[in-house]
């Protein structure tokens, strides 16, 4: 356990936006949709379940199986999914979330929904009702669901295997960054009616945001930009190129996703030590994305093409 509580690391599960591309051509950068992974302090934290978090599910579940012989002495799975928002590629992956399927199994899932209904309401409509064999009450783990707003942090215990939440009732409650290990939340408007969550995972002396599926603005996000300040690592929506964005034919203004170059104007304006573009359109494939990536990188140098099975280590 010593050894976890020493790590802080990132993994790319999915990284398209829309839809899957499970087809040649998109596979070298990855088809699946969003989904990452961060193991940080002894904790497993999922940012978002597009069909990328099938293959960890599948990982885990190995995992599980191995640690013992007997099935009641296995080690139990536990995980906390922060959810950016409910649109389908956020989501998709969800039902087929093996561990879902083991009684030891303990998920909390946290996000915002505002469509009149809680956020355990939401998932079952979209997911499961008609469209799936189960419904949501039939899943075999412990399965928490809430809602989670800005005036409240999670707190990653290291005594704890899920961390714990805390409402932040004054200004003495904020946590600054590297202070306490937290997690903490930014709600954006920039997406839908609905808007989206950006996460910010803080540890020890390090922190990354998660910040997908918004449209920033020329002059960067400033927002964004406070909130993500002095962080090691920005993930950011980076879903069209400019020149999409602003076609003639068929503009991209207001669809809810940024541009390559307002995620370097944000990562810039908060300082970020490094950017990985996330979340790309479906229709973007392995060389486009890499030529992509060596044009940007002499105007951020930190800036990198994230893709599936790729890992970073922020301690």
């Amino acid at each position: 356990m010593s050894d976890l509580k020493n790590k802080f690391s990132v993994k790319f599960r999915g990284i398209r936006g829309s839809y899957p591309t499970p087809e040649k051509g998109f596979l070298e950068i990855g088809g699946n949709t969003s989904c990452v992974e961060v193991n940080v302090g002894g904790h497993l934290i999922i940012l978002d379940a597009g069909t990328g978090i099938i293959s960890l599910g599948n990982e885990l579940m190995k995992k599980h199986i191995a640690s013992s012989d007997d099935m009641f002495k296995r080690t139990p799975i536990n995980a906390t999914i922060l959810l950016s928002h409910i649109h389908s590629d956020h989501i998709q992956g969800f039902n087929f979330f093996k561990p879902l399927s083991i009684l030891t199994t303990r998920v909390k899932v946290y996000g915002y929904s505002d469509y009149a209904e809680n956020l355990d309401t939401s998932l079952h409509n979209l997911l499961y009702g008609k469209s799936f064999p189960i419904c949501i009450n039939d899943i075999a783990a412990d399965l928490e669901i809430s809602n989670i707003s800005e005036t409240e942090v999670l707190i990653l215990d290291q005594n704890s295997p899920m961390p714990f939440r805390k409402r932040i009732m004054s200004a003495d409650d904020i946590v600054p960054v590297g202070d306490e290990d937290v997690i903490s939340f930014m709600k954006s408007f920039a997406h839908g009616t609905e808007g989206v969550m950006v996460y910010k995972i803080a540890y020890r002396d390090k922190n990354m945001v998660y910040a997908t599926d918004k449209e920033s603005y020329i002059g960067a996000d400033k927002k964004l930009a406070f909130f993500a300040r002095n962080t090691d690592l920005l993930i950011h929506d980076s879903q069209f190129t400019g020149e999409d964005y602003l076609s003639p034919i068929a503009p991209k203004q207001g669809f809810g996703h940024s541009t390559f170059e307002m995620a370097i104007e944000t990562a810039k304006a908060a300082q970020a030590k490094k950017l990985a573009f996330f979340h790309f359109d479906p229709s973007y494939n392995d060389e486009k994305l890499k030529n992509i990536e060596k044009y940007y990188k002499d105007q951020f140098e930190g800036c990198f093409m994230a893709y599936e099975g790729c890992e970073t280590d922020l301690l």
